[in-house]
């Protein structure tokens, strides 16, 4: 189990890594520098969600663990664990088209909402995590 006990912390590659789904009460650390961005995160069993200068990055439900969050141009990269199947929330360019992939197999193509919105569900077993990677199509 690979729980974030800090809530949320840089990793030496350059990533961050946030979330907690074994707390039974909310949890908050806000105020998180990291590469000149301030972060936010909430978690426990119920929910994870990670904000970046006050906008909306990531949510999971229920709550779920997020290691090496990259956050890059033409889309983002994680890692996650969790006890059971999870609903995840990205945050990512409106009205766009992305490749998306679990442990490097692509499971289709989405399109983000006019919010720039994109859910995904995530079949996860405890102790076991799933790379994930969501990519502009270039379709």
């Amino acid at each position: 189990m690979s729980v974030v006990k800090e809530l949320l912390r840089a990793e030496e590659n350059g990533t961050i890594s946030f979330g907690d789904y074994t707390l039974e009460k909310k949890t908050k650390k806000a105020d998180f520098e990291h590469g000149g961005d301030q972060y936010y995160c909430k978690t426990f069993h119920e929910i994870t969600k990670l904000e970046k200068n006050g906008q909306f990055m990531f949510e999971s439900v229920p709550g779920c663990t997020v290691l090496d969050y990259n956050e890059k141009e033409d889309g983002v990269s994680f890692r996650v664990e969790a006890a059971q199947e999870i609903q995840v929330t990205l945050g990512l360019a409106e009205d766009t088209e992305y490749a998306v992939y679990f442990d490097d197999e692509q499971v289709g193509l989405m399109e983000t909402n006019k919010s720039g919105k994109l859910s995904m569900s995530v079949d996860l077993e405890e102790g076991k995590s799933v790379a994930v990677s969501v990519e502009k199509s270039d379709r």
